[in-house]
């Protein structure tokens, strides 16, 4: 269905724009943790007009395993659907289109892969307004594989979460706020009130290092309360000092900031953003447990927001929210509503897609789904969480 060519680019034309997950600055910060990096330049032509031609960059990642015996190759947030042109992709073949694509350009890929890649991953940009929506997507694109035979499969685990809420930042702050759930508005007063008072820090700021301390004893306080798990230290450290040293050195990078929230000397929530010049993103956040009737988190998002807003990003991302947690009975329902609440759009992604390469894949894919469900399930029930 397509002409698919593939260039390797050493001087990216994109710095601080699209999606964080493809930006040179954060592909060069995973390549000093544990991946390899690839920028590739992408041209796609459809004979038959099923779709217009189109030219991009694409980010690869890699990551071995077992000793370098094999490897993954992972395509984050790439590549882009947009939808809602018809005359782009009707809709009586958006299904097969997408499954076609994401396939050809896969076996594209190959020739510029390490050469023990046993899959490609793609979390592609192709977003729906309802779960219902985007369910009944990925059944039409399963089902479109199996009669083209081809060999995409939705993947079992998701990396990069699917569900998520953007806060519009191109209004004014009056609209934005107007936008959120009374009951925000009132939780970001009063934190005000009861004097929570939020600083933020960038790599170069001399006081750092005991920020990150703080951030890092609130996150194991949450992974303990919640059953989670976390990157090292070391990982948000260089994360936020490799932002500032980027820009120190003239380059167009997107801006890593840590926000922590104090209370008469206590540390009592902090938050990890990265602003683009399209994008804000809420990476990562911890709270203590104490003083939580103090509402800071709500004041953290809402401070995060509006200096997104004064940077010039487009919208603030609140970075994955369980669908299902809409239900009152669903565990994680206070996390959806705690980021619904802010008045966002609500997206919902198509998740993961493998394309596989070696027949290894199959032990690979049962091994990463009861990794998952030992860590997700199997875990937390056995701690009673």
């Amino acid at each position: 269905m397509f002409s698919i060519e593939i260039s390797t680019i050493t001087a990216p034309s994109s710095l601080n724009s699209g999606s964080f997950l493809q930006t040179p600055f954060w592909c060069g910060f995973k390549a000093r943790h544990g991946w390899e990096y690839r920028r590739l330049g992408v041209s796609v032509r459809s004979g038959q007009g099923a779709v217009p031609d189109q030219s991009f960059e694409l980010a690869v990642l890699s990551r071995s395993f077992a000793g370098g015996f094999f490897s993954i190759a992972y395509v984050p947030l790439m590549p882009r659907f947009q939808y809602d042109n018809p005359a782009d992709f009707p809709a009586d073949s958006r299904a097969e289109i997408f499954a076609s694509l994401i396939e050809e350009l896969a076996l594209a890929l190959r020739g510029h892969l390490p050469r023990n890649t046993i899959a490609v991953r793609f979390d592609p940009d192709a977003a729906f307004s309802s779960p219902e929506e985007r369910d009944s997507f990925n059944r039409g694109v399963s089902a479109a594989a199996r009669a083209g035979r081809l060999r995409i499969r939705k993947s079992g685990v998701d990396i990069q979460p699917p569900d998520t809420s953007l806060v519009d930042l191109t209004a004014s702050e009056d609209e934005i706020l107007a936008r959120m759930h009374q009951k925000w508005r009132y939780n970001i007063r009063l934190s005000e009130r009861k004097g929570v008072t939020i600083k933020k820090y960038e790599g170069d700021d001399k006081n750092l290092s005991e920020k990150i301390d703080i951030f890092y004893k609130l996150t194991k306080e949450t992974n303990a309360r919640d059953g989670n798990s976390s990157h090292a230290r070391s990982y948000y450290q260089d994360l936020i000092a490799s932002s500032a040293s980027e820009r120190a050195g003239g380059a167009d990078a997107p801006v890593v900031s840590l926000y922590v929230a104090e209370h008469e000397g206590d540390g009592i929530a902090s938050i990890m953003t990265l602003f683009s010049r399209d994008e804000a993103v809420y990476l990562y956040g911890a709270s203590g447990n104490i003083k939580r009737n103090l509402m800071p988190n709500h004041l953290l998002q809402w401070t995060a927001m509006r200096d997104a807003k004064a940077y010039g990003s487009r919208y603030y991302d609140l970075y994955g929210m369980p669908p299902e947690g809409k239900d009152e009975s669903h565990p994680m329902h206070g996390l959806y509503m705690f980021k619904a609440n802010f008045g966002g759009k609500i997206i919902h992604r198509t998740g993961s897609w493998d394309v596989p390469l070696r027949m290894i894949y199959r032990l690979y894919i049962m091994a990463e789904r009861f990794r998952a469900f030992w860590h997700k399930k199997l875990i937390k029930k056995l701690k009673g969480r």
